[in-house]
């Protein structure tokens, strides 16, 4: 349990870390999308930070589970508003991704508990 909880970790923290460059540089890809769906520019450093924190907190999970756990919580909390975000906004097809990501981050929730 403990090798997969790592791996989950470690992928998702990756995928975060692609995603906050993305926010924090404001990326067009990511920021034109987002800005029709009524997230202000201002939001976007402050959402890449909290997406950095949730990575590092993964990581510092492999080490002292209890606080991958907090942070694995937090992504799936994070990714539940970005999709309620895209739903609200009429956006249902662009909620797969979020979905996606959401649903990866229960992994390391559900492992990390079972590791405790």
């Amino acid at each position: 349990m403990f090798l997969a909880y790592a791996i989950v970790a470690v992928v998702l923290s990756l995928l975060l870390a692609f995603s906050a460059v993305a926010d924090i540089t404001r990326d067009p890809k990511i920021t034109e999308g987002l800005k029709a769906l009524g997230v202000p520019d201002s939001w976007f450093l402050p959402l890449g930070l909290v997406k950095i924190a949730g990575a590092l907190g993964l990581l510092a999970g492999i080490a002292y589970r209890p606080l991958g756990i907090a942070a694995a919580t937090g992504v799936v909390l994070y990714f539940l508003g970005a999709v309620m975000t895209h739903v609200r906004g009429g956006d249902k097809k662009g909620s797969a991704t979020p979905a996606a990501i959401m649903l990866l981050a229960v992994a390391p929730l559900v492992l990390g508990v079972a590791t405790v």
